[in-house]
């Protein structure tokens, strides 16, 4: 069937004025923000209702069309990429947060829900849904699951995967699939939720999304401690979590991302400071003093030059917008901004520190690097022009021996970026051939036609193992 022809199918399903096929429109949605080179589906097609998104996945699959499905596109690891003589699907237009369950702590939602969004329609009950990606203010609640986003609170709160309760979701048929429960337990068959979750639109598409709910913190402390040393930090990190306290957040910056961020937002931080921490201890206010005076001793005893508390909710906030400000200060520093998310054992995270400074030494690149430190997620954010490409030979070098030596220290490809087409070939590293041979035999059995978003996670045929 021409691109014509198929072009009236899909207005015949979600109108006119929502199918896209001119290359400028279509452009828009050939990138995500993963450095990969962009690909221009053949048409763009913008669901309104739920019942029209499972009709276009029906209509791609009858005619083997390959199917991406799209929300705000910020994808760090090219799993928004579309196929060559693709479609891609938008969700923006499914928006509705269906029920929140005030009773129940839960909530129901459409895949196009900004997270932000959410987050703050659920906090104006007095609840709190804990998921915070870097990307929140324009990420959506169906990417996130699909990736398994994580965020600055996952040290204590755990991840998108950690509050999914259930999921109804169309198969290639387009079927509509319901898995998990509004309930608190739920052993009914397979679970299909999980195996949604990281699935990158590989396996199914998503209708709505139950999400589990839970109390705020009653209180909340945030504190910056300076160091001289980027590995006395990394210790103070793991002696933290050695006296079993586990804060809400535990972020670190080295020196550079500090310096770029102050000229960035001119915050009146440490430019002198080797390295920060950025700590949170919330819950029971007794507990958050307590465990606050823990925390700001044990940073001392590591070497720590200050410790300063946030005494007001305004400081509290300049703190967490330091953190947020790293990727965009440093992306502001060269043309091509290559972030990473190399996952380590929270142990190993001095010696991966090490590592980095080694590598970015070794192939004479700018690598700042900011993270997750509670949890061992580092994001290596190697600042550079993708335009020179001698100096891009060393990138992709250097990322390379980057996730070799992550994955030596016992460490994973991904912490919360996923592995879209950015990682496939390192899969192998970390898994074994039997893995990827058996993730395509079930992908095979699910979508005999490879249309849902193919070549993601697990690469093509031939490829990666």
């Amino acid at each position: 069937m021409t691109t014509k022809a198929l072009s009236k199918e899909f207005e015949a399903i979600v109108g006119a004025e929502n199918v896209l096929t001119q290359e400028s429109d279509l452009h828009s949605y050939a990138y995500d923000a993963a450095v990969l080179p962009s690909q221009s589906p053949a048409i763009a097609v913008r669901p309104t209702t739920r019942e029209a998104l499972g009709k276009v996945v029906k209509l791609c699959n009858d005619n083997a069309l390959p199917l991406t499905i799209r929300g705000a596109g910020t994808n760090l690891s090219g799993g928004t990429i579309p196929k060559a003589g693709g479609v891609v699907a938008l969700t923006g237009a499914l928006d509705k947060i269906l029920e929140i369950n005030e009773a129940d702590l839960y909530a129901v939602v459409e895949p196009g829900v900004v997270t932000a969004k959410f987050a703050a329609e659920v906090a104006k009950l007095g609840l709190f849904y804990p998921p915070d990606p870097g990307s929140q203010a324009v990420s959506t609640l169906g990417g996130n699951v699909a990736e398994n986003a994580g965020g600055l609170r996952g040290l204590k709160y755990g991840v998108t995967k950690d509050y999914v309760m259930g999921l109804s979701f169309f198969d290639v048929n387009g079927e509509l699939i319901k898995t998990g429960s509004r309930t608190v337990k739920c052993v009914t068959g397979y679970n299909l939720a999980g195996l949604m979750v990281a699935s990158e639109g590989t396996l199914g598409v998503f209708d709505t999304i139950t999400l589990k709910l839970v109390p705020p913190p009653k209180a909340a402390k945030a504190m910056m401690a300076v160091f001289d040393s980027v590995i006395a930090a990394c210790e103070a990190v793991a002696a933290i979590i050695a006296a079993k306290i586990v804060p809400a957040t535990l972020e670190f910056l080295d020196n550079f991302t500090i310096r770029t961020v102050e000229n960035f937002r001119h915050a009146g931080l440490p430019v002198e400071a080797e390295a920060l921490l950025l700590i949170e201890v919330d819950g029971h206010p007794a507990m958050v003093e307590e465990d606050a005076a823990k925390v700001e001793a044990i940073c001392k005893e590591h070497k720590a030059k200050s410790v300063r508390v946030a005494k007001d909710a305004a400081e509290r906030n300049a703190v967490w917008q330091a953190r947020r400000d790293a990727l965009p200060a440093l992306a502001r520093v060269r043309p091509t901004t290559v972030l990473e998310d190399a996952t380590v054992p929270r142990s190993k995270i001095p010696a991966m520190m090490a590592i980095l400074e080694e590598i970015a030494k070794k192939y004479q690149l700018t690598i700042g690097t900011f993270g997750h430190a509670g949890d061992g997620n580092l994001h290596p954010t190697i600042l550079t022009d993708k335009r020179d490409t001698h100096e891009w030979e060393r990138v992709e070098k250097a990322i390379d021996e980057i996730f070799e030596r992550a994955l030596a220290l016992g460490g994973t490809l991904s912490g919360e970026h996923g592995i879209g087409m950015a990682k496939s070939k390192y899969l192998v590293q970390e898994t074994s051939r039997g893995t990827i041979a058996f993730s395509r035999k079930m992908k095979k059995a699910i979508d005999p036609k490879n249309i849902l978003n193919p070549d993601k996670i697990i690469g093509a045929e031939g490829k990666n193992g």
